[in-house]
């Protein structure tokens, strides 16, 4: 399990995940945003007339429930806001970040 740095426009968690998460964070933030949001029966609760709706807790959700459900991912720290990541706190500086 490996730190990962997640928001959505607001404060950003680092969190902990499988390690093939967190090495290839792009790829499966994008298989849940681009994919499985709009094509998954199981997603329905987030689609709205205007699109969809969702944060960082419902990525974590997802991977718990659906991808990796015997590797629970958790959330280790709210660090705040850090401008998207570019303010990231040095001890978080090299850890793999997406915002939603």
């Amino acid at each position: 399990m490996k730190e990962i740095i997640l928001s959505s426009d607001g404060d950003s968690k680092v969190y902990l995940v499988p390690d093939v998460v967190a090495d290839n964070l792009e790829e499966y933030c994008t298989e849940f945003c681009d994919e499985w949001l709009w094509n998954s029966p199981y997603a329905e609760k987030y689609r709205t007339s205007q699109g969809v709706c969702y944060n960082e807790a419902d990525f974590i959700d997802y991977l718990n429930k659906y991808i990796f459900p015997e590797q629970k991912s958790v959330l280790v720290k709210n660090i705040g806001w850090t401008d998207l990541g570019k303010k990231l706190p040095p001890r978080y500086k090299s850890h793999p970040y997406f915002n939603f």
